[in-house]
């Protein structure tokens, strides 16, 4: 018979970022069991935060998320369309530690959050307005399960002009928070580090290559996929 442990560790391994996970609670057991001193926020912390975020939410009117990184290429949430935005006084940088989803407690990954300063350039969904409260409430247990961010509301400009949306900077007072490291260590990182749900190496390659499929192209990560490549001969 497994062990708790062996039952722990190969749900971990298994893990994949779906909306069933996530509505489950699979995704949060799995955080909790890979490291039980990391504190991560109950269903009324989160229904909490949500709620304080809607507030300027006209009920019947639809609502749009920016993205940045992977909720740009697997969202797991509903929506109505999408398209290109710009949002400007905050740029997209590998500021947040992960020991747990794309990396491990003996080699952690990055991940990439909103730094202030600059512009960013990425996808704005629109939400239809009777599925908001479910939608956002995945995104919220998906985004905000261990507080590493901060939900923010601000203005994208579009083809269509500019619109509001809900967006998620780095929370610089968390102990996740990596700072802002040289590119050539951002690189090392990104190169070597995996966990149970990939590599942080497939995790830029999302990006990139579904960011170019909107016509974006951020030098940073161009930048940082080239090194990459070139560390992995090219692969």
């Amino acid at each position: 018979m497994a062990s708790d442990r062996d039952e722990t560790t190969a749900a971990t391994a298994r893990m994949e970022l779906t909306r069933e996970t996530i509505r489950s609670g699979a995704i949060r057991r799995a955080v909790m069991a890979a490291d039980p001193t990391l504190r991560t926020l109950d269903d009324a912390e989160l229904a909490a935060s949500l709620a304080a975020t809607l507030g300027r939410w006209n009920r019947r009117e639809d609502i749009r998320l920016f993205a940045y990184g992977s909720l740009i290429w697997n969202p797991a949430f509903h929506f109505v369309e999408r398209h290109a935005g710009v949002v400007r006084g905050y740029h997209r940088s590998y500021c947040l530690w992960t020991a747990l989803s794309r990396g491990t407690p003996e080699r952690p990954g990055l991940m990439l959050g909103l730094e202030r300063g600059g512009a960013c350039r990425g996808l704005v969904y629109r939400i239809a307005a009777g599925e908001v409260l479910e939608e956002l409430d995945i995104v919220w247990r998906r985004e905000m399960l261990t507080g590493a961010y901060v939900p923010r509301w601000v203005k994208v400009t579009t083809q269509a002009g500019r619109v509001d949306a809900v967006t998620f900077a780095i929370n610089r007072d968390h102990s996740r928070y990596a700072g802002r490291l040289p590119e050539a260590t951002v690189a090392e990182i990104v190169a070597g580090a995996a966990g149970p749900l990939g590599s942080c190496s497939d995790y830029l390659a999302n990006t990139v290559d579904h960011l170019a499929d909107h016509g974006i192209r951020d030098r940073m990560l161009l930048r940082l996929h080239k090194k990459i490549a070139a560390r992995c001969g090219g692969r």
